[in-house]
């Protein structure tokens, strides 16, 4: 497997960021309004599951799953729909949970979506009615957006919903894709029961999703108006994908849907445009299937919808994007995790190979047999239905795929500044430059994670539950977000700040030696006094060597170089820290000279992170004992 990442050696590669914004237009190139009326496959003849009355088409499709997938249903058939109250929303404002109000939402869909699935299974009309029941709740609903984004998009600025206004958010998509594909398949079976139903339901689509897409050009995610500097990430082809599928299920007005289609292209060019041309996804792996994953959903339905006419799937950048969960997979259910990413993951077997069938990536190909080898695929929710059903129908391919994967000796994206290494011994590092505005952002340019035998030893926490203060002015007062809580040092006492102008500047990378260097310098504010601060990295068969090279144009407080661990830690031999996690025993060593070092204990209550780190992390300081204007510190980390 290692031959697929040979196309990345070069021996002294020096980095420059990419100028956001790139007009590539890939999709644009493709096809204007005239050609899309040309090519589109309309009243849903583009389609490739069975009609609900298709009951051999269902058994073919579903196979060995039908009979969980009824099962899964019949828990619902006496569901009762959790009221969401006011109050539920005004909490958003008041204590800043947005749980209060998801989780009942959820909760909801999730119910309506398992009926729905269970009925296309057994086609015998038993959920119909509970499925109406569904229906007709989501469209008294006043909004299908979450109370964190009905605070934060609608002209009200308040998180009770504006029965004014629909907010596309992801949860209104969601809904919006949901339901539309509820329409398709059982509409006729509903107009048995009463045809208001099915004419309510179509209205509220229109009203809330079809309409307002195309009035509006004003939502933050569609990138038209997003200025210099500004970040058009996942949401842009997640809330894309789910209007063009609502669009192609819905509007049979070959007029109407052309405009459509075509608006949709010219917003998810804005993410391509914008995105960087390695492929590499900084939002780290856990936003990969929202990210590179929904820009997958979204080109196999612009490709399913024009009889594969308009189709962007050889790009190169499109295969980049897709093989980036690959590259960022360190084994044993750990990945590379970089901003809101944890460190546990994956991905989806099904979507990865879909991906990967739609570009021509064996390497892609190959991984999801090795994660279907180890968890076999079956079918999840079926709320995300497009997905649902898409991986029903390459489950028979992907058991065929013949499993194959070998971590790289080198990964590097030189835009997105992604750096991995690892060596025969099982070692392997992952470091980053960029800068302190990226999507998900952390100030951590230039931290480290470092494996032994795919187990953590120096880590990236991730981040834990989103509130009201994640997404707001107050974001970087939480703890892991901040640099000085990350595998970088503090100067002068000063940790780095946000902002597109913090960042990594003369990043070098030796592919073949295994190193990187960048100037860090530039992600620290002003107050920090620092002319140039070097963080360099090498790997070498046994161990890991991290140098900082430093000059000052003053000093002000002591250096203070942070490392997070977890485990079992030992501080007691001066010039030497003992790291033992799950059976792996590493010494990191410092110049006992030159640094005094302290552990602090940092508890995990939030079960975002603990369900990944367990109860505590410990944040190693190793504090300067002299201040000078110039000099070096150096570190090795090795196996015990």
């Amino acid at each position: 497997m290692k031959k697929h990442f040979l196309s990345f050696v070069c021996l002294i590669i020096v980095a420059t960021l990419q100028l956001q914004g790139e007009e590539r237009n890939f999709l644009q190139k493709k096809a204007d309004i005239a050609k899309i009326k040309e090519v589109l496959v309309m009243n849903q003849e583009w389609v490739p599951y069975p009609d609900y009355t298709d009951r051999a088409g269902w058994d073919e499709l579903l196979g060995e799953f039908k009979e969980s997938i009824i099962k899964n249903g019949e828990k619902y058939l006496d569901y009762e729909y959790k009221v969401i109250k006011a109050t539920d929303y005004l909490e958003y404002e008041r204590s800043g949970s947005r749980e209060i109000m998801s989780k009942p939402s959820s909760a909801n869909n999730t119910a309506v979506s398992a009926l729905i699935g269970a009925e296309l299974a057994e086609g015998k009309g038993r959920f119909i009615e509970p499925i109406i029941n569904g229906v007709f709740y989501l469209c008294e609903k006043t909004s299908w957006a979450s109370s964190a984004h009905t605070a934060a998009y609608q002209k009200t600025r308040r998180a009770i919903p504006d029965h004014r206004e629909h907010i596309m958010d992801l949860g209104h998509g969601g809904t919006a894709q949901m339901l539309s594909w509820t329409y398709y398949f059982l509409h006729k079976e509903f107009d048995k029961v009463d045809p208001i139903i099915s004419i309510r339901l179509r209205h509220e689509l229109q009203i809330r999703e079809l309409d307002p897409y195309m009035q509006r050009r004003d939502l933050w995610w569609m990138g038209y108006n997003v200025k210099p500097g500004g970040i058009i990430n996942n949401w842009n082809p997640w809330c894309n994908s789910n209007a063009l599928i609502c669009f192609f299920l819905l509007e049979n007005n070959k007029d109407v849907l052309a405009e459509a289609v075509y608006k949709t292209m010219t917003s998810v060019d804005l993410f391509l445009n914008h995105v960087k041309a390695d492929g590499g996804c900084d939002e780290g792996p856990s936003y990969w299937g929202h990210a590179a994953g929904k820009l997958y959903d979204y080109l196999k339905m612009l490709y399913l919808g024009t009889n594969g006419q308009i189709s962007i799937f050889d790009e190169p950048q499109i295969q980049k994007m897709g093989e980036y969960i690959v590259r960022s997979y360190i084994g044993n259910g750990w990945v590379v995790n970089f901003a809101d990413a944890s460190a546990r993951g994956g991905g989806d077997a099904g979507l990865i190979y879909r991906y990967g069938t739609a570009v021509n990536s064996n390497l892609m190909k190959e991984f999801a047999a090795i994660l279907n080898k180890e968890k076999p695929v079956k079918p999840g929710g079926w709320g995300d239905m497009f997905r649902q059903l898409e991986t029903l129908r390459c489950i028979p391919e992907l058991r065929k795929e013949t499993p194959a994967y070998s971590t790289p000796e080198y990964t590097w994206y030189p835009e997105t500044e992604f750096c991995y290494f690892s060596n025969k011994n099982g070692m392997f590092m992952a470091t980053k430059g960029g800068y302190n505005n990226e999507s998900h952002n952390h100030n951590d340019v230039a931290t480290l994670s470092l494996y032994f035998n795919t187990t953590p030893v120096l880590i990236d926490a991730g981040v834990g539950t989103y509130t009201r203060q994640t997404f707001s002015s107050e974001r970087y007062s939480i703890w892991t977000m901040q640099s000085n809580y990350h595998n970088i040092p503090m100067i002068n006492g000063v940790p780095q700040k946000f902002g597109s102008q913090y960042k990594a500047t003369d990043v070098k990378v030796n592919l073949k030696a295994k190193t990187f260097s960048a100037n860090i310098a530039t992600a620290y504010p002003e107050e920090a006094k620092v002319e140039n601060w070097t963080r360099s990295y090498r790997l070498g068969s046994n161990n890991l060597k991290i140098e900082d090279t430093f000059s000052l144009k003053e000093t002000v407080a002591p250096n203070q170089v942070n490392f997070l661990t977890w485990g079992k830690v030992d501080i007691s031999e001066a010039g030497v820290v003992t790291i033992e996690v799950k059976g792996e025993k590493a010494a990191l060593k410092y110049d006992k000279n030159q640094f005094d070092v302290s552990i602090e204990t940092i508890k995990l209550e939030d079960p975002k992170l603990s369900n990944v780190w367990g109860p505590e992390i410990y944040r190693l300081s190793l504090t300067s004992k002299q201040q000078t204007l110039k000099g070096k510190y150096t570190f090795t980390v090795s196996k015990i």
